[in-house]
């Protein structure tokens, strides 16, 4: 099973990489390429279990999204985030569940809810991948990489519950309301515990390498400690993934820098894999389903019109609360009481609701949870309909795949969402960035001035004081500054910008992703400082 999955991650590289120079969305390449090559004569089927998918492969995905994501953004959006990742997620398995117990003969809408918790989510992995390669603007990414990262723990919650109720047993809580607040509270709270001890942890250890196993562990951990306490797994990497992204900051450099380095790459292999996995399954979903006695035909067409729900339930929930939250953005912000005239986060607009209604591909989760239907009932019956749930869990998937994820780089190119909104507000944010450390390095070379009254000090001084007001002089060229003296200030000045752009995104002035990007640089900037101490022969 290695040697296969081995083989099957080199092929994918080779088939992103010619994705790439080929101005193709890779993810999407490789998927049509399994599909394809799943008819291979006497290719052996790659099949992994459910709790591979769910336990191994979802984690690390789920954490690197949630530590890479702003949550100052996430909890602007997070109205929207909770209204599709979990009230769509309801209202879509309820619907899709009556068309397929109309379009299936006999299937009871029990049993057809598993279905419609099955198919309702759509899949973090697919919105981030196309939606992130296409440029989306950065509010409507926040929506969809919100959504993505909570509605897993509504249809798996949901989909516990049905599939108790279908074989006769005990869901750990029966009333899915009350087991949903259960699990999602418990969930967010053990994920904040885990990540804060891993920070505890981290603070405690001067080797970088450590560092990263330590955020390599905490992934699983979560999840599985979560679903040993009947809680979601989901949520608890989702809460330790923010804890310890917002964290990261009080980490060393060495510690960031490797493991940008490390979840960018586990990132790109578990996304062309999961890519992969999903187009290698054909052959052998519809091979099981003709074992079954199921008529192709009739699934087709029940595939058709699930699918057909899953788009229209998403136009249709997206633009009746898109229409609701801009009249009360619109009332809000003209009440004449000024306490009611709330900062309120600018409702999506018309062209970036069509993107958000198209863009609902589902992926390997819904793959995972359809092949983790219990195969018998608590009578030891077969499960009623079991290889119809499969088989149309993987045909609906592979549609959205081929029929939204295709063409949503198109759409959002013929609609041209860049309205200069969203470059405005990221211009600002770096215009504040950059205005904070220019006023952390003056009090830092005031105090340096103070302290060094020498005109060798107050020359360097001066050189830094432009340097940081961005203006130049001819001097600078003809002054020889002591070099020690220099990186001594040059590293009390990256402290100071450091802790000030800190600062500025703890009180929510500054996004997470800006300080990020503005990090990054300034690691570089320490790790060459640092360099250039340790080879004191070379100042």
């Amino acid at each position: 099973m290695f040697a296969e999955i081995l083989i099957v991650v080199i092929v994918a590289i080779g088939i992103s990489a010619f994705a790439e120079r080929s101005n193709f969305q890779p993810s999407l390449l490789v998927a049509i390429v399994g599909l394809a090559a799943s008819f291979i004569p006497g290719l052996h089927r790659l099949e992994l279990a459910p709790e591979v998918i769910l336990g191994i492969v979802l984690p690390p995905l789920l954490f690197s999204a949630a530590s890479g994501f702003s949550f100052t953004s996430f909890a602007r959006r997070l109205g929207s985030i909770v209204n599709l990742g979990v009230f769509l997620v309801f209202a879509s398995a309820i619907a899709i569940a009556t068309v397929a117990s109309w379009t299936i003969p006999g299937m009871p809408l029990a049993t057809a809810l598993i279905l419609g918790a099955i198919v309702a989510p759509p899949d973090a992995v697919t919105a981030i991948a196309i939606g992130g390669r296409s440029g989306l603007p950065s509010g409507l990414m926040t929506v969809l990489k919100g959504e993505s990262l909570i509605n897993d723990a509504a249809a798996l919650t949901l989909l516990a519950v049905a599939v108790a109720t279908t074989t006769g047993t005990h869901a750990f809580i029966d009333n899915t309301p009350t087991y949903f607040i259960y699990a999602a509270l418990v969930g967010i709270a053990l994920g904040l515990i885990i990540g804060q001890g891993a920070q505890f942890a981290r603070r405690h250890l001067s080797n970088p390498s450590l560092a990263t196993v330590i955020s390599v562990i905490v992934p699983f951990a979560a999840y599985l400690l979560a679903e040993e306490l009947h809680a979601s797994g989901v949520l608890a990497v989702v809460a330790a993934g923010f804890a310890l992204g917002h964290h990261g900051t009080q980490s060393g450099y060495e510690e960031r820098m490797q493991e940008r380095q490390f979840w960018r790459t586990i990132d790109t292999l578990l996304e062309i894999f999961v890519f992969a996995y999903i187009g290698l399954q054909l052959r052998f979903v519809i091979d099981d389903a003709m074992d079954a006695g199921l008529d192709m035909t009739d699934l087709l067409a029940a595939g058709l019109a699930i699918f057909a729900t899953a788009v229209l339930i998403r136009f249709a929930w997206v633009f009746t609360t898109a229409f609701l939250a801009r009249r009360r953005y619109l009332a809000a912000s003209t009440h004449p009481d000024p306490r009611r005239r709330v900062t309120l986060q600018i409702p999506l607009t018309s062209k970036e609701n069509i993107v958000l209604s198209w863009a609902g591909m589902r992926g390997v989760v819904t793959l995972a949870a359809a092949a983790g239907v219990p195969y018998f009932t608590a009578s030891g019956e077969p499960f009623p309909y079991r290889e119809a749930i499969v088989a149309l869990a993987f045909l609906v998937t592979i549609a959205t795949l081929l029929v939204q994820g295709i063409t949503l780089p198109w759409l959002i190119e013929r609609l041209d969402l860049d309205d200069g909104h969203d470059k405005a507000i990221a211009q600002e944010q770096h215009d504040l960035a950059r205005r904070l450390a220019s006023e952390a390095n003056l009090e830092v070379l005031a105090a340096f001035r103070q302290a060094n009254p020498s005109p060798q000090a107050q020359r360097l001084a001066d050189i830094m004081t432009r340097r940081s007001l961005r203006t130049s002089s001819n001097e600078e060229s003809g002054f020889a500054a002591d070099p020690r003296e220099a990186l001594a200030l040059g590293q009390r000045l990256l402290e100071a910008r450091r802790s000030r752009l800190i600062a500025a995104r703890d009180a929510r002035e500054l996004d997470d992703n800006v300080l990020r990007e503005v990090l990054e640089q300034m690691d570089l900037e320490q790790a060459l400082m640092d360099g250039m101490n340790k080879r004191p022969d070379r100042l």
